[in-house]
């Protein structure tokens, strides 16, 4: 398939989770995204990052994370729930030292998903690699034990990485299938925002692991996990385009103003169009900074030796995602309020849902706070201080 094939495709497929999207916001329902995500898997679009030959398109993270904005603009959920796929297929080709990951790779190219199980709800620090989660020996084998939260994707993944110790108490992360015995996936995530994507609890009881699913030691190597993190930037930026879209919309669709209006119609309002301007400006400014974020995330990832980062090129990744990230939080919480402005108290209404985008928004920005961001920022600005880029998202 050519590249302007492959384009039309994947418009097509936009164009349908979009659609299923609003019908299900159209019956005040919260199914599941269920349609979308077989559309993702039966077109193969988990595999993008995959060479040609290798059953992919070879996408770098540029043309990545302008797909991810696309398909969260479409849906956000949806686009949510491949975070964790996409992070673990950019490091499975990373790290695929002597072909170590090859048969994992090939059945991403033919359609698998994969989930994560990583956090637990303990007094531990996110990100401190100190988990409850448990491997056992069993003959040549092991059992794994434990419960995680927020497992994002995990509800429609056919594979999950899960973070454990193992029998030496070392940290480490094991894949195995997500319908495997002992395996509860529980669609128990209650938030805000973001509300399909599958981000509840799993239990692990008693579960076979077998040696080969043991996929890699988390100790050790530089740590380059600006990734995750810049993912959601693409997240939010696709909202955003939704935001200019709906405001848009409604602009043109308003028959009624107020008696000190600027103009009779809302669409020949001045005051009304600079918000769509300012809007637009914002969407511009955010998907700016994501692409050139995704540059030097990928300059980074070209220079890996071993699978492994170096430790100057993944400081300045994760500076530069950082710095991405304080930015476009504010302005997209900003213009989800704006939003609001252009259609006034009718754009309130629950069946115009349009309060999803700040809901949304509003819990993507949540995940590592960018106060902490920007605290760290400051201190390597001033104190020449390195960022604590093992840390969560660092």
């Amino acid at each position: 398939m050519d590249e302007k094939i492959h384009l039309q495709v994947v418009d097509k497929i936009l164009l349908e989770i979009a659609e299923d999207a609003k019908q299900r916001r159209s019956n005040h329902s919260l199914v599941h995204p269920y349609d979308a995500m077989e559309l993702i898997k039966k077109n193969r679009l988990g595999a993008l990052q995959l060479p040609a030959q290798k059953g992919g398109k070879g996408y770098n993270l540029r043309q990545l994370f302008r797909f991810v904005a696309q398909l969260a603009e479409a849906d956000s959920d949806v686009a949510h729930i491949l975070r964790a796929h996409y992070s673990y297929v950019e490091q499975l080709l990373r790290e695929n030292i002597d072909g170590r990951h090859t048969a994992l790779l090939a059945q991403i190219a033919d359609g698998v998903i994969i989930g994560n199980a990583v956090t637990e709800n303990s007094p531990h620090q996110a990100g401190s690699l100190v988990f409850n989660t448990k491997l056992t020996a069993d003959g040549q084998d092991y059992r794994l034990n434990g419960i995680k939260y927020f497992s994002t994707g995990t509800l429609y993944a056919d594979l999950v990485v899960v973070t454990t110790l193992d029998v030496n108490a070392e940290p480490i992360a094991v894949i195995i299938p997500t319908d495997r015995i002992g395996i509860t996936i529980e669609d128990d995530w209650d938030g805000i925002g973001q509300e399909l994507t599958g981000s509840g609890t799993t239990k692990f009881q008693n579960v076979k692991v077998h040696r080969n699913e043991l996929f890699k030691k988390l100790k050790g190597k530089t740590p380059f996990n600006a990734f995750p993190q810049l993912y959601l930037q693409a997240v939010i930026v696709g909202i955003l385009n939704s935001i200019v879209g709906d405001s848009a919309t409604l602009i043109q669709s308003r028959k009624r103003t107020f008696s000190f209006a600027a103009a009779q119609l809302p669409r020949q309002d001045p005051q009304l169009l600079q918000i769509i301007g300012e809007l637009s400006s914002i969407v511009f400014a955010a998907q700016s900074m994501l692409l050139a974020a995704a540059d030097v995330l990928d300059e980074a990832s070209s220079h890996a030796e071993q699978g492994n980062i170096p430790y100057d090129l993944s400081h300045q990744a994760s500076l530069v995602v950082a710095q991405t990230k304080v930015i476009i939080d504010e302005l997209a919480l900003r213009a989800a309020t704006k939003l609001f402005d252009v259609g006034g108290a009718s754009a309130t209404r629950k069946s115009a849902f349009l309060d999803r985008h700040w809901r949304n928004i509003r819990t993507l920005v949540s995940h590592n706070p960018a106060v902490y961001k920007a605290r760290a920022i400051g201190d390597f600005v001033v104190n020449n201080k390195q960022l604590p880029i093992n840390e969560v998202y660092f």
